[in-house]
């Protein structure tokens, strides 16, 4: 009689533990993910919007021993070596650059730097010595390019359109993407989010290496997040009519000035 019993409490803590992994199926999932240059393994630099650390990674294609040799972010169509897993904007913190910073409200509320120092040092988690890095000039329309992406990655996410996804992000991130549709489809389900509006964001920092220009922005969003079972259509995670709100970091690459914009990693907060 205790057999049957103590099978049922094993059955119920297996489900549980399924339960992180299965809600907040949004993109990205409720992982790290992604690649930062030779910044993967460094923190980002706390915004007002995201005044908590972000999560470190937890998923990349960049390796500790060498963050600049790997790292899929890379330019534009060259990917990743590294198979896939998984899932802007009120005052810019102050004293987040050595130099002048001007903020600049647009759009859904995206704060834009206009002005930054010519050199700037930063010292990476994982370096022994503080490393110099190139300033990026970034521009309003870089900021209204930043929140599009916002809306359309989770578009394309909605309708499983992989094609477009590649459009917006990274080799790297499309497999992450290409993962959580996977790790979804074995369970029986499908996520849509809809009606993603910015709420408030402002940059973390934005720096050139390598070749590539690189931008962390904070973003806090409001959306429809609903996870269904395929067969019966039926809510299984989340809602179609209770609004959501997230905080995430989203990290952004591009090979030059004239480059579009590609989604290189997001970053969980808190």
């Amino acid at each position: 009689m205790r057999r049957p019993a103590f099978l049922l409490t094993v059955l119920a803590a297996f489900a549980m533990a399924l339960v992180p992994v299965l809600a907040d199926a949004k993109p990205g999932g409720n992982s790290s993910s992604g690649s930062r240059g030779s910044r993967t393994y460094s923190a980002p630099p706390p915004t007002q919007t995201a005044p908590n650390s972000a999560r470190p990674m937890e998923r990349t294609a960049t390796q500790p021993s060498s963050p600049q040799q790997a790292g899929a972010p890379a330019r534009p169509g060259m990917p990743p070596q590294a198979q896939p897993q998984r899932s802007f904007m009120g005052a810019l913190a102050g004293g987040l650059l050595m130099g002048g910073l001007i903020g600049m409200m647009f759009g859904g509320g995206l704060v834009c730097c206009s002005s930054f120092s010519d050199d700037f040092r930063v010292t990476g988690n994982c370096a022994s010595a503080a490393r110099l890095w190139r300033d990026v000039q970034l521009t309003p329309q870089d900021y209204q390019a930043f929140e599009q992406s916002l809306i359309a990655v989770n578009g394309a996410w909605s309708q499983r359109d992989l094609k477009a996804l590649r459009e917006y992000a990274t080799p790297e991130m499309v497999g992450y993407f290409a993962q959580d549709y996977r790790d979804l489809d074995a369970r029986g389900w499908r996520n849509e989010t809809r009606d993603v509006r910015l709420e408030s964001g402002d940059l973390s920092e934005a720096w050139h290496e390598e070749g590539l220009d690189y931008a962390t922005v904070a973003m806090r969003f409001s959306l429809l997040d609903a996870t269904f079972e395929q067969a019966s259509g039926k809510v299984v995670e989340g809602s179609t009519t209770e609004r959501q709100t997230s905080t995430e970091l989203w990290t952004f690459v591009r090979s030059g000035p004239q480059e579009r914009w590609l989604l290189s990693a997001i970053q969980q907060t808190g």
